[in-house]
């Protein structure tokens, strides 16, 4: 497992934008499958997108219909960081927002669910307020 750290949450408008980063621990960053989650109480966690790579070169990014369009998920491997810009953003998009990553690539399906991932970050808080 790796440490993960999440930042960059706070409180926005709606129609606002913010950036969430994860760092994480480990000389293999550039290996493993990175992906945010996010949860609500009340509500199953939600999956939220996920970039990884299949060959080791290229990159594949998968979003949840929920964020697709507005938010985008990249990564600087030389600094072991993920990033989650979030923009356009809803009330509903109110949530902790967890930072995942797993050491296996899962092949023949994007990687959109909780057990595909083995370290979990503390979580940040987005607040979206109306």
């Amino acid at each position: 497992q790796v440490q993960l750290v999440e930042s960059g949450g706070g409180l926005v408008q709606a129609g606002g934008s913010l950036r969430l980063s994860c760092t994480a621990s480990g000389r293999t960053f550039g290996s493993y499958a990175m992906g945010w989650f996010r949860h609500t109480p009340g509500k199953d966690r939600e999956f939220v997108a996920t970039i990884a790579s299949r060959d080791g070169t290229t990159y594949y990014t998968y979003y949840a219909d929920s964020v697709k369009g507005r938010f985008t998920i990249s990564r600087d491997n030389a600094k072991n960081t993920v990033y989650l810009q979030m923009n356009s953003l809803k009330p509903e998009d109110t949530a902790v927002y967890y930072c995942v990553a797993s050491d296996t690539v899962v092949r023949g399906r994007p990687m959109t669910a909780s057990f595909d991932y083995q370290s979990w970050g503390q979580g940040t808080q987005v607040t979206v307020s109306s």
